[in-house]
């Protein structure tokens, strides 16, 4: 998904810089509006996506944090049950405490570091839709902007020439 919207991004970037200057006025360019409109459509079809996708890893990691927990829990219950059924003993019941203790000690290093890998991930997903977005975002404004100017440079030079034959044609 992130690729086609990189792609589509590109390919913006492409028209834009392969558009053609007018004669007179160098710094602007002349492109095909439709065929950027048709870009910018499929480039916010393809953003929902996208988002959807970054959502769908943020449950993701919600699930796996629940059940990481439910795991820590379940074990527990299984340790503190082992221990009961136990012998009283004093040795045997340390032992029992210091395994018990140990497995919710992995337990919860486990489920930190799952944590902690699920977070990273949905963390650097959202960010590069926030890029890919803001890209998009910007290149759509420049585009704009060179727009109307051009735009406002035609119909300038169009007036210009109107007056021009009329001052002819009453002259």
């Amino acid at each position: 998904m992130a690729s086609d919207i990189n792609r589509l991004i590109d390919m913006i970037y492409e028209r834009i810089e392969d558009a053609k200057a007018p004669a007179l006025k160098p710094s602007m360019s002349i492109v095909d509006r439709d065929e950027l409109l048709d870009l910018l459509d499929e480039l916010r079809a393809q953003l929902p996506a996208e988002i959807k996708r970054a959502q769908e890893l943020l449950s993701a990691r919600e699930k796996f944090v629940e059940d990481a927990k439910r795991d820590v829990e379940r074990m527990m219950r299984q340790a503190e049950l082992e221990a009961k059924t136990k012998i009283s003993e004093s040795e045997v019941m340390y032992a029992a405490r210091e395994k018990a203790r140990q497995i919710v000690t992995r337990a919860e290093e486990r489920s930190r570091q799952l944590y902690q890998v699920a977070n990273s991930y949905a963390e650097d997903a959202l960010a590069r839709t926030e890029e890919a977005v803001q890209a998009a975002l910007d290149e759509v404004k420049q585009s704009r902007v060179r727009f109307r100017t051009t735009s406002a440079a035609k119909m300038q030079e169009q007036k210009q020439k109107l007056d021009q034959k009329n001052s002819e044609d009453d002259g």
